[in-house]
């Protein structure tokens, strides 16, 4: 009676020691909307590029960057854009925060044809880097951390289950995924 009681032990703590061994994951999607203006329509394959001084990471401040986006075909309005419309579109977006102890350090890297091979059409654009947290704020909704090349960055956070679970000197892995667009309105002048 007392070897089963003892293995029944051992098993669940084994268990209960893996558990705490997985890395955290938190993940968010949420709908965006954008205003912007429509650069240019690619009409087979559904996207749209908007311009706009809100878009764009790598621009000079001043100059508008630029963003495409696939919209998804029941949402009909698409069918009546052109070139230098101003509309507000809803779009899909997520954010995968995940703790990877011991990984490397990396700059940004864009994985959108992996995830699209990986069976996800509707990925318009995926990009994973590996950051080192300096700081968390969960009142405030900040996070400060450290990119491979040494430079700290201090981004806000639009909810705080991205945060939790996470811990000063955590290695995480941050997936940024856009996906389709499930609405456009033509913004009236």
């Amino acid at each position: 009676m007392f070897r089963p009681m003892l293995l029944a032990l051992v098993i669940t703590l084994v268990s209960h020691a893996a558990q705490a061994q997985t890395p955290g994951r938190n993940a968010i999607t949420r709908e965006s909307t954008i205003t912007a203006t429509v650069d240019r329509i690619e009409r087979s394959s559904r996207v749209v590029t908007l311009r706009s001084p809100e878009l764009g990471t790598f621009r000079r401040p001043g100059e508008d960057g630029f963003q495409s986006v696939y919209v998804d075909p029941s949402v009909k309005a698409f069918d009546d854009l052109k070139a230098g419309d101003v509309i507000t579109v809803r779009y899909v977006e997520s954010v995968v925060v995940q703790v990877r102890p011991g990984a490397a350090l990396s700059d940004a890297r864009d994985v959108t044809a992996e995830a699209q091979k990986a069976g996800n059409g509707q990925v318009l654009q995926q990009q994973k880097a590996v950051v080192k947290v300096e700081s968390i704020n969960p009142q405030g909704l900040s996070i400060e951390y450290r990119r491979q090349d040494g430079q700290k960055v201090l981004r806000s956070v639009q909810d705080k289950r991205l945060l939790e679970g996470l811990h000063v000197g955590d290695r995480i892995e941050v997936t940024f995924t856009r996906e389709r667009a499930v609405g456009i309105e033509k913004v009236r002048r």
